[in-house]
């Protein structure tokens, strides 16, 4: 079956394209689009994947669904184009960040607004530094949260979890709320770490998101390991 995807993981991901099951999702998702409004646009279902390359993964966010409001799905996890308003969840990621991390310092030497570094919610930034930022469904209809769950992306985004656990060592995953430490079911944590804590949702935020620096935590692990850290502002 012919998928548009990175190169790489194509080639990772190459069984599951022949799988039953994905005959069966790419028929579902076919169809939705042509009878219904359906996000993100076709082109960027697989671009998570598409802007960072499986080679490059040094941090793994699970997300559940794509937004589901009109023009804010853009195929990346908690992210929205630079012209969109910020969504809650991502503006508490934005705000954990800041209190994480002392970016005092980005004023004095780039004489960047640290406000206006929270007000752009186009986190392909990040993905080009190696944050796979990764729904675990990849559609879903306009306004219908959930609406396209169960029907074989779980099966889809599981595998792509496996492998990176598999065959890679010393990745940061990020799994915030219940659905995403489910997710962890697939990840050998004797060689990577996992970091959870509740959703950054304004619902949930308050009971343990805000204080977890994650985001040190993820860069303090990636340099004890000989790598580059993410610059999250």
């Amino acid at each position: 079956m012919k998928v548009h995807i990175d190169s790489s993981w194509k080639e990772k991901l190459k069984e599951e394209f022949e799988k039953p099951y994905f005959a069966e999702l790419t028929a579902f998702v076919k169809k939705e689009y042509k009878d219904e409004v359906v996000y993100p646009p076709p082109k960027y279902i697989f671009r998570a994947f598409d802007l960072c390359p499986f080679e490059k993964v040094k941090v793994v966010i699970l997300g559940q669904d794509p937004y589901h409001g009109q023009r804010q799905a853009n195929g990346l996890a908690f992210a929205v184009d630079e012209d969109i308003t910020v969504p809650p969840s991502l503006q508490n990621i934005f705000k954990e960040i800041a209190s994480d991390i002392d970016c005092r310092h980005l004023v004095s030497t780039t004489a960047v607004d640290t406000k206006c570094l929270q007000n752009n919610g186009d986190l392909s930034r990040w993905a080009e530094q190696g944050v796979l930022l990764l729904n675990a469904t990849l559609t879903v209809r306009a306004h219908l949260a959930g609406s396209h769950q169960g029907r074989g992306w779980e099966l889809f985004t599981d595998a792509a979890i496996r492998a990176l656990s598999e065959e890679c060592e010393h990745l940061v995953f990020m799994l915030w709320g219940n659905y995403a430490k489910a997710k962890g079911a697939h990840i050998d944590r004797s060689k990577h770490l996992v970091l959870e804590a509740p959703h950054p949702s304004p619902f949930s935020a308050y009971s343990g998101f805000f204080g977890c620096k994650h985001f040190s935590k993820a860069n303090d692990y990636l340099i004890a390991y000989g790598e580059t850290p993410i610059g999250w502002l």
